[in-house]
């Protein structure tokens, strides 16, 4: 009897050796603007898209271990160097997602580099990110400035807004996207007639409105996001801008801000996106989850929030493909070698410049007669498919491309 209970228990030490053996243990980190002018683009919502992320994983991967922390960067790439080292020299973080701000980003891209960790950007735009400024590291997920140039510049030059003026945030995404739709303008034929550079987080957008109805560009091209954007808009309504015939183009408008303009004066605003919450019925449901894990019933997830979920979501099947996060290169290139399949992107892949590949829509934001409820936001004007949504491959200038 005593060595029948002896080789039990020799059993049940042998597989729990092998269960925590078997356990992996991973910490991801959401790193964005909590409270300035990208906080509804990304922030707390960015953290509830990861939750819902983790819990979806969870539910097929109960031996994988998630813990999740998340820190404001204030918009600063220093404040977002620093909790990125210690994140991931203390905290053991393996892996930062979100990062809204096309600056920090860029610095955040290479700490994780530097760390051998992981680095996956929703919120920022650069292109730079798969382009020059590309590494092993670093995935860029939802959308980018070659995207939205790509969609949105070259529609409006093909249906006659031929002349342009650039309002321009004077950062590393602003200089991106008015650079990348500039010459798509140019490309399709158009012309700049100029171009004004504004602080990040401007409160006071007269002077440069009043230079861009003084140039008769047809269009004004909106090179800022979030706060600024919004602020942009409701000034040049102040000044008669869209009434004297000429057009705002929003380079990059999500969901949140056309919630915070209204209809009434986001109408007719022509903008690109890779996911819209109300355009199939995967997307509504998980709408539901989201604003039900924010508590927040009146807001509506943006692409950025799609993409913290479906970048997370990958992510943790890479690393479970892998059985360890430890090593960041080795998880990427499996997320590079794994097809993506999520509820909100469908099936897609990761480029070997980190690009994540999947489809854009070209919307209009719609009249208030035209809205049916709330968040009734666009109509699709144009499906752009995913082969022809980013830039190609071999046209970034990315290293890490053969050829």
């Amino acid at each position: 009897m005593k060595k029948t209970i002896g080789l039990a228990a020799l059993a049940a030490v042998l597989t729990c050796g092998v269960a925590s053996a078997q356990q992996v243990t991973v910490k991801v980190g959401v790193l964005s603007d909590m409270s300035s002018l990208y906080a509804d683009v990304g922030g707390p919502g960015s953290v509830a898209a990861a939750k819902l992320a983790i819990a979806d994983f969870q539910k097929s991967n109960p031996n994988v271990k998630v813990e999740l922390v998340s820190g404001d960067h204030q918009n600063k790439p220093d404040i977002g160097s620093q909790i990125a080292n210690q994140w991931f020299d203390v905290d053991k973080v393996d892996m930062i997602i979100d990062v809204p701000n096309s600056g920090v980003a860029l610095a955040i891209s290479q700490v994780a580099a530097n760390k051998n960790k992981v680095f996956i950007g929703s919120g920022p735009a650069a292109s730079d990110l798969t382009g020059a400024k590309c590494n092993a590291n670093t995935v860029h997920w939802t959308y980018d400035t070659w995207n939205l140039a790509n969609g949105t510049g070259k529609a409006l030059v093909k249906t006659g807004g031929d002349t342009w003026f650039f309002m321009t945030a004077d950062y590393a995404f602003g200089h991106a996207l008015e650079r990348d739709t500039s010459a798509v303008v140019e490309k399709n034929g158009g012309k700049v007639l100029g171009k004004v550079r504004i602080p990040l987080n401007t409160n006071d957008f007269s002077s440069f409105l009043l230079q861009a109805q003084s140039s008769k560009a047809k269009i004004i091209g909106l090179a800022n996001a979030g706060g600024d954007t919004i602020n942009s808009i409701k000034q040049g309504a102040e000044f008669g801008i869209v009434k004297g015939g000429q057009k705002f183009a929003g380079l990059l408008v999500f969901a949140s801000d056309v919630n915070a303009l209204g209809l009434n004066t986001a109408q007719g605003l022509v903008l690109t996106e890779t996911w819209y919450w109300d355009m199939n019925d995967a997307n509504r449901e998980w709408t539901k989850r989201w604003q039900a894990e924010r508590n927040a019933p009146g807001k509506f997830p943006t692409m950025v929030h799609a993409g913290v979920y479906s970048g997370t979501l990958h992510y943790l099947k890479a690393v479970a493909a892998l059985k360890s996060a430890a090593d960041g290169k080795a998880v990427v290139e499996e997320m590079k070698k794994l097809p993506t399949d999520d509820p909100l992107f469908g099936k897609g892949t990761v480029r070997a410049d980190g690009r994540k590949i999947h489809p854009a829509y070209l919307f209009e934001v719609k009249t208030p007669a035209e809205s049916k409820y709330p968040g009734d936001f666009y109509k699709l004007r144009a499906t752009i498919p995913a082969d022809e949504a980013f830039r190609p491959l071999n046209e970034g200038g990315c290293p890490l491309v053969k050829g």
